[in-house]
């Protein structure tokens, strides 16, 4: 008897894709429509996961797009700690679709937040990039001009790129009342004051984000006709929730959220979805330190060599060694994580770096 299920391949199938195979063996990705070539200007942006991206990429040759250096006798580790060589710009990290979106309503004049500053007692803030300076700007006339010149560089970043690699974290987020203006962070966080008078929560459906990718990219494709994107989303859990729910369930609402919206997304012509977030999950624990919210170096690496593999032009593409199989050092390398900076831990300032006391004395065999 004849059924659509009977001559499917293999990785349609449960069975021969995923039972029985150890973590390392698991690729999910599909065939991409395009492939990233060695000279293909490449702009990332997103959650903390992007930066992982990025920073592989670098590490692999590719020609990342970069429009704001910092200043050649900036010392790297100041220049990090000042957002420089994260991204094409000194944007920071875009947790949400809606973030990105009015972020280049911002640069093109379509939008002007009537919130776009903030003064503190050590400096002056942008709101939408309450981290990128630390100690804040040392006058507003230092505030107006880094934006005029981070606009400029934002704008060529975006209308000069060949490839977006865009990776969807959030669906929380906070919002001004006043005009709907996103914040990456809630005021008060990282500077700023909250005022519920004046800030909202917001959590976006599937529809939203779907609508703020699809209007991100058309409108980005009217002056950059060629651009190609690439969408992910984050297998990083939430740090925290604002919603009345366990964060367990809001990091699960807002990971289906994003997969449905990047999916929605893919109907476009030369928009991709790469699975970064089910290549980790898949995993389990194995991908993931203690804390079971970051991402171990294994876990990035699994993940940028199937993107190497499948994505880029380059004849030595994939190459980028692959998570070695579980040995007597498997413990240590899958607790290795990758330092990134990431705002929205700063939801969580105090996490627990170990179980509690009561959960290690239950665990302890008396015996």
């Amino acid at each position: 008897m004849s059924h659509p299920y009977k001559n499917i391949p293999d990785v349609q199938r449960w069975s021969r894709a995923m039972a029985y195979r150890t973590s390392a063996d698991i690729d999910p990705v599909t065939p991409p429509p395009f492939r990233i070539g060695v000279d293909a200007r490449v702009v990332t942006a997103g959650s903390c996961f992007a930066q992982h991206v990025a920073r592989h990429l670098r590490e692999q040759g590719q020609a990342c797009f970069e429009t704001e250096p910092a200043h050649p006798l900036l010392p790297d580790e100041l220049a990090a700690a000042f957002n420089y060589g994260i991204y094409a710009a000194r944007y920071g990290n875009i947790y949400t679709a809606r973030q990105l979106l009015q972020l280049w309503h911002r640069v093109t004049g379509a939008f002007e937040p009537a919130d776009d500053m903030w003064a503190w007692s050590e400096g002056w803030y942008d709101p939408f990039r309450p981290t990128i300076q630390p100690g804040g700007f040392a006058s507003l006339r230092e505030y107006r001009e880094d934006r005029r010149q981070h606009f400029a560089a934002v704008r060529r970043a975006f209308t000069e790129m060949d490839v977006f690699v865009f990776t969807l974290g959030l669906t929380e987020c906070w919002v001004s009342r006043e005009d709907g203006a996103v914040y990456p962070l809630c005021p008060g966080v990282a500077a700023g004051e909250f005022d519920a008078g004046k800030h909202r929560l917001y959590n976006f459906s599937a529809d939203e984000v779907t609508a703020d990718l699809r209007a991100f990219i058309g409108e980005v494709r009217q002056v950059n006709p060629r651009l190609r994107v690439i969408l992910t989303v984050s297998p990083v859990p939430l740090a925290a929730t604002a919603e009345p729910q366990h964060v367990l369930t809001a990091t699960t609402y807002s990971k289906a959220v994003l997969r449905v919206a990047a999916e929605q997304a893919c109907r476009l012509p030369d928009v991709y979805y790469f699975p970064s977030y089910e290549i980790v999950n898949a995993a389990g624990p194995a991908y993931f330190a203690e804390d079971r919210r970051s991402v171990s170096e294994q876990g990035v690496r699994h993940v940028m060599s199937l993107f190497f593999r499948h994505l880029m032009e380059r004849p030595d593409a994939g190459l980028l060694a692959s998570p070695a199989p579980a040995g007597d050092d498997f413990l240590r390398q899958a607790q290795a994580v990758v330092d990134t900076l990431c705002d929205e831990q700063r939801l969580d300032p105090s996490p627990i770096t170990q179980p509690p006391e009561h959960d290690r004395l239950e665990g302890r065999d008396d015996h």
